[in-house]
């Protein structure tokens, strides 16, 4: 092949790659040409919970691992850690084009889709238009903007894993795909979001089933084996460039939330577990009709409020009663537009109406294996969403199905249907336009009147539905013409929306049908249904991102220390301390911006944490706000609160909006009695009762050389304090119990007493405890895990593995 053959064949990819590059520019323009940054509440989030690593990482150039930033201490891995043996990280900044982060995840989900449709033998033009159709649905445009970039990131990546097996499986490109495989598993697993991978794993699963019969029922059984070998080679190399990560999730989710409870019913009033609580997995359900917004994207009303104007049926009604002005504007910022059965949402999972017809099209004229594939993948993953909704099915898979159980936010299921229905709309299509066979119209007629036909029924529908919804129980209290006014402006979503739809498929039906009967050519059809696809998902992702969605604030200002934060650093000066914020302190991680916090924002706490929580703190704080609304606030009681150092009391941003703890017993403590125990039960519910500055409760069954009781006399004090290592300095008149107010965590964690190991105890549920002789001494407790440090090395030479096979694989497929 000679320069200006290759030229000639890849100037159809640059023009669609440069076409897609254009696309993100144009949605995220104010990113590029104003200098703003969209405003993420889990950005700032996970800003907030990750200064204290990233500022230990700026000083000494290492990783601190552990963090007291939240939760009074926990591991770093799932906050901001960095592996210095993961290579793939760079592969992933040139694939990026590093990219503002926003901007990147999608432009990441046009490009793998893309390539996945070329191993399918899509033509350029065709491929694009599936690679703004998945890139853009509204899942992923609305998970930007909550900021779930991690999320996306590993949405994006899931087309060119699929990319890879289809290669293996193909006929002449099994190396290119072995090499190609292995990149991109490890691209989708240092995105670090085990739930979208695992869906992902689902949705190959069915794809490999298929390819099995097919083998069977074809005698090519050793065939089939030959290339499930090359999907373990892949497997196992991708799955290695990321050891460190995968291992020190793997040994952290035994003890976070996902991991077994160790109390009985007797407490908690459950069974036992060994993932999350179902209630807590089904919360988020998608509901059975609400599955429609597929086709019709405000059939459940958008989001869970929407903004609307003042033609609409609320505004007209507050306008005939007088309301004009600011109070007409702040009435009509936020109006209850949803009516689905889920608590909250930001937007619907909108397929797209063209690709839709397209992949009722693509039951007609696809082959078996891959419309089978692709159909059953689709209705999997419709019945995952529904969750609660079809309980029959989703608690069978709860209950038995190896780690379903792990993850929450069941709805998030509809990523499989929005990978099947592009793929399935684009192949259909392809092969549409390819095939000569008699059946075209027909195919052609029947997919578009039995999705024209939707549209018109939704729109008819939407003259008798009800429109009413979970969230309704906050309308009781307003008056009922607000309610009938609300209600309307459903009716009429829906309604337009359906014309919307109908309108889009009835076009694309007659675009393709021009080309069928030879008054348009290829490239003009392309090219309508290129722009019809644009126009489609574009403005409906503009709804739920637009201007009003931008600030011009850089990451580094997204979180600013209000005057209480720093009347309580001048106040602890260099003293390691905690504070408690009794404005939702355990969903918001701005107080771990700036201190040691006892709350956090994190989905994988600790669960020993999460049930002290429950069980203790939760009830602590209670009364401690009760106290406070007294005006005689009361710290001596507060024995959970005081053992982890809570020195500081913050009920909001002014200065004064803080209270010091007197009663907090600091970073380490002596105490004169021991509470043995002998179950997790008995540790927990010994807290509530007894002086955690004089007892200490420890389960004997796993810590049995420990004294009745101790003199207690002596100090121990904080000499040194880093996230991944503190020094104290012990001063004792005899053999004491020393009580720290750190969490315990059994993994990596060590204790040396002047250079000596010792053992760390479990105490008070939660915390660490060291047997301490007598005299004057200097105690070191250092985290140094394994599974990071023997992990990083292990990423090295899985990832140079990795880059060899994808150079050997590009090597023989252009040979």
């Amino acid at each position: 092949m000679n320069f200006n053959t290759l030229l000639r064949s890849a100037a159809p990819h640059a023009i669609s790659l440069i076409g897609g590059f254009c696309l993100v520019i144009l949605f995220f323009s104010p990113i590029f040409f104003e200098n703003k940054t969209l405003d993420q509440n889990d950005v700032k989030q996970g800003v907030g919970s990750g200064i204290e690593v990233q500022d230990f990482r700026a000083e000494t150039g290492e990783e601190a691992l552990w963090t007291n930033s939240m939760f009074s201490g926990m591991p770093a891995y799932l906050i901001n850690i960095s592996y210095s043996g993961e290579l793939v990280k760079y592969a992933h900044k040139i694939i990026s084009m590093n990219l503002p982060s926003s901007a990147q995840v999608i432009f990441l989900a046009f490009v793998s889709f893309y390539i996945l449709l070329l191993t399918f033998k899509v033509r350029p033009l065709f491929a694009f238009i599936g690679a703004v159709a998945f890139a853009f649905n509204t899942f992923n445009l609305i998970s930007v903007e909550a900021g779930h970039i991690w999320k996306v990131r590993a949405i994006a990546y899931m087309p060119l894993v699929v990319s890879g097996v289809n290669l293996i499986f193909s006929k002449t490109k099994e190396w290119l795909g072995l090499g190609l495989l292995s990149l991109a598993v490890a691209l989708e697993i240092h995105a670090n979001h085990l739930q979208i991978t695992y869906y992902l794993l689902l949705f190959l699963i069915i794809y490999g089933v298929i390819q099995l019969i097919v083998a069977v029922k074809e005698n090519q059984l050793p065939t089939f084996l030959r290339k499930v070998a090359f999907l373990l080679i892949a497997g196992i190399v991708g799955v290695g460039a990321n050891s460190a990560r995968i291992w020190t999730t793997l040994e952290y989710s035994k003890y976070s939330t996902r991991g077994t409870t160790e109390l009985t019913a007797e407490v908690t009033g459950e069974s036992k577990t060994s993932g999350l609580d179902r209630d807590y997995v089904f919360n988020w359900s998608y509901g059975v009709l609400e599955s429609l917004t597929l086709v019709v994207p405000n059939f459940s009303g958008g989001a869970s409020t929407m903004a609307l104007d003042e033609s609409s049926n609320l505004g007209q009604a507050l306008l005939s009663r007088g309301v004009r002005g600011k109070q007409l504007q702040d009435q009509l910022a936020n109006v209850p537009t949803y009516w689905g059965d889920q608590p909250i949402v930001a937007g619907p999972s909108y397929a797209g109406a063209i690709m839709f017809f397209l992949f009722v099209l693509g039951l007609f004229v696809l082959d078996k294996k891959i419309k089978y594939w692709l159909v059953a993948a689709t209705v999997l993953g419709l019945l995952l969403a529904w969750g609660k909704n079809f309980e029959s099915f989703n608690y069978l898979m709860y209950d038995y199905f190896p780690g379903y159980n792990k993850f929450r936010s069941v709805s998030m299921a509809m990523v499989i249907l929005l990978l099947a229905v592009p793929l399935q709309g684009v192949l259909a299509l392809e092969k549409w336009f390819l095939n000569t066979g008699k059946n075209k119209q027909k195919d052609l007629l029947l997919a578009g009147c039995f999705v024209a036909g939707i549209c018109l029924l939704l729109f008819l529908l939407s003259f008798m539905l009800g429109f009413r919804g979970a969230v309704d129980a906050q309308l009781s209290q307003l008056p009922t013409w607000y309610v009938d006014a609300i209600k309307a402006d459903r009716q009429s979503m829906l309604s337009g929306d359906a014309i919307r739809s109908l309108v889009l498929v009835l076009i694309s039906i007659g675009c393709i049908y021009a080309y069928y009967i030879g008054k348009i050519k290829y490239a003009i059809a392309g090219s309508i249904l290129a722009v019809l696809t644009i126009f489609d998902f574009l403005t409906v992702g503009g709804r739920f991102i637009d201007d009003s969605n931008y600030m011009r604030k850089s990451r580094s200002q997204l979180i600013e220390m209000t005057p209480a934060d720093q009347e309580i650093k001048r106040l602890a000066g260099d003293s390691h301390y905690r504070v408690l914020n009794l404005q939702n302190p355990f969903n918001e991680a701005f107080t771990s911006a700036f201190h040691s916090s006892i709350g956090g924002y994190h989905g994988a706490k600790m669960k020993r944490y999460q049930e002290l929580i429950t069980y203790g703190i939760s009830n602590e704080m209670n009364d401690l706000i009760e106290s406070l609304r007294s005006g005689n606030p009361n710290f001596e009681d507060q024995y959970i609160l005081n053992m982890l150092n809570t020195k500081f009391i913050k009920y909001g941003p002014a200065k004064e909006n803080i209270m010091p703890n007197p009663a907090a017993f600091g970073n380490a403590w002596l105490v004169t009695n021991v509470e043995k125990v002998n179950s997790a039960d008995d540790e927990i519910l010994a807290l509530q009762e007894l002086s955690t500055r004089t007892t200490a409760v420890i389960n004997v069954s796993k810590f049995d050389d420990i004294q009745d009781q101790y003199q207690g006399k002596g100090s121990i004090q904080l000499l040194d304090y880093k996230p991944n290592k503190l020094v104290y300095q012990a001063n004792l008149d005899e053999k004491g119990l020393a009580c720290f107010s750190e969490i315990y965590y059994p993994e990596g964690w060590s204790a040396k007493i002047d250079g000596n190991e010792a053992e760390i105890i479990q105490a008070n549920y939660v915390l660490r405890a060291l047997d301490i002789p007598e005299g004057s001494h200097e105690i070191v407790f250092e985290f140094q895990p394994d599974s990071y440090f023997i992990g990083n090395k292990l990423n090295y030479v899985f990832s140079i593995l990795m880059f060899g096979l994808f150079g050997f694989g590009v090597f023989r497929a252009y040979k």
